[in-house]
């Protein structure tokens, strides 16, 4: 088991700049790939990035690429996703999720999900 906890989502401008942290707790964290969905009102949960088992490796949905950056530390058992140049359009709940061995962009492959962190980006 995999206990997830994301923080600090919140209230910014476009254009602002928020930074998101999932806190890992139970199994060992390194041992899973972690990524981050998002899910606005009305629509389905869409895969936003995901960072690798070991963290030398990042992925990214294209309408995020150069403006969002995926991190991990091993050691703390987190994992942050930097989100900068933010659009109103990034206005959703963001949440975390791990997955054992390989990274994957698919909603039904993550076992394990935080409760989710609200980004509202105002314009």
């Amino acid at each position: 088991q995999v206990q997830l906890v994301e923080s600090g989502g919140g209230l910014v401008q476009a254009g602002g700049s928020l930074r998101l942290s999932c806190a890992a707790s139970g199994r060992t964290s390194s041992t899973f790939a972690l990524g981050w969905f998002r899910q606005a009102p009305g629509k389905e949960r869409e895969f936003v990035a995901a960072v690798s088992r070991s963290g030398g490796s990042t992925y990214y949905t294209d309408s995020v690429k150069g403006r969002f950056t995926i991190s991990r530390d091993n050691a703390k058992n987190t994992a942050d996703l930097q989100m900068n140049s933010l659009r109103p359009e990034d206005t959703a709940v963001y949440y975390c999720a791990a997955k054992s061995v390989v990274y994957s962009r698919s909603v039904d492959d993550y076992n394990y999900w935080g409760q989710g962190t609200q980004v509202t980006v105002s314009s």
